[in-house]
């Protein structure tokens, strides 16, 4: 697979949470590839591979929805008033292009005052005093837009220098690309495990689509492939990881110490690049839900570092997405033995 290809494929296709079906239908189009047994389920993608009924059984979950807006209002001037779907920084919302995903898609541009007429250059306003301008009267805007209609940011995918990519979504459609790698690398190979694939939704807005996903597949195991920190010019190195360093193995209270353990002998094992990530409770991602499952699951958590989380202008590097991948495969290949 040509895995920079894939990526950019999948998050230049909008899956706002509660709203996932184009990104999942392309996901499963492409899981297809690995398995046949294969499906959406209650909104998850779900696929079935390895030996079924062997154990271990081993989910590994990645979440295709991203952050996004709802339309709440038509104003009568014709703008459009929003809410938030999942972690909005509202910083960098004004002047941002966004596409609303009504009976056909609509561009609008989120209302900003220009700096020479602005009195208080620090305010950041809040969601309820935002409006889309969309260049339409009331009536015209009805016949395209409806109320609960989902938005997203215009911005697609761009190639950087060297294996960067910047673009909307890469969070977590980049985890879905990792998953899928790993599942090429291993295709031909004899797996001694039943493994479950989940690309789950509603993570954004409460890991609901892991909750109902992980209570009816039952795992033993789960995997919850994510993105976290990387470092920026103004962060610390103490709370980030780097990119083209390679994936961020989660040590945390809500994780399985034995399992994030394993990954990381089996990275060094093979000589994989990879970094520890220490976080001091819950994670925020979908192994929150997993280790809590009926009687409890192992779960670890293995990010991909991004930079400039949950704005348009996300970045990763591909190699980091390569040796996640490489790393959930040579697990793959030696559990059950």
């Amino acid at each position: 697979m040509d895995l920079e290809k894939t990526i950019i494929q999948l998050a230049d296709t909008s899956g706002v949470s509660g709203d996932e079906t184009k990104a999942a239908e392309l996901a499963l189009s492409m899981l297809k590839e690995y398995t046949d047994d294969c499906y959406i389920k209650n909104g998850n993608v779900i696929g079935h591979l390895g030996k079924k009924g062997a154990k271990p059984h081993i989910l590994i979950d990645a979440h295709i929805d991203q952050i996004g807006f709802v339309v709440t209002y038509i104003t009568d001037d014709g703008f459009v008033k929003i809410s938030n779907c999942g972690g909005i920084d509202r910083r960098l919302l004004l002047a941002q292009q966004v596409t609303i995903l009504g009976k056909e898609s609509v561009t609008g541009i989120v209302c900003a005052i220009p700096p020479h007429l602005e009195t208080d250059e620090s305010s950041v306003p809040e969601l309820n005093d935002i409006c889309i301008d969309i260049g339409m009267t009331k009536s015209q805007a009805e016949e395209k837009i409806s109320l609960g209609d989902k938005i997203v940011f215009s911005s697609k995918c761009k190639k950087m220098q060297g294996d960067r990519i910047t673009g909307a979504a890469l969070d977590d459609r980049c985890g879905i690309a990792a998953i899928l790698r790993s599942l090429e690398i291993v295709k031909d190979k004899k797996l001694n495990c039943e493994v479950t694939v989940m690309f789950s939704t509603q993570e954004e807005i409460g890991e609901r689509g892991a909750k109902i996903g992980v209570f009816d597949i039952e795992p033993d195991i789960a995997l919850a492939v994510d993105v976290s920190f990387a470092l920026t010019a103004d962060d610390s190195e103490l709370k980030c990881g780097k990119m083209g360093k390679g994936c961020m193995i989660g040590f945390a209270p809500t994780l399985d110490k034995e399992l994030s353990g394993r990954f990381k002998e089996i990275a060094q094992k093979n000589n994989m690049p990879y970094q520890i990530e220490v976080m001091n409770g819950e994670t925020g991602t979908n192994a929150d839900r997993f280790s809590v499952n009926k009687s409890g699951v192992k779960a670890v958590t293995l990010s991909i570092p991004l930079k400039y989380m949950h704005t348009p202008v996300e970045v990763i590097s591909v190699s980091d997405v390569e040796n996640t991948a490489q790393l959930i495969a040579a697990y793959l290949e030696e559990v059950g033995v």
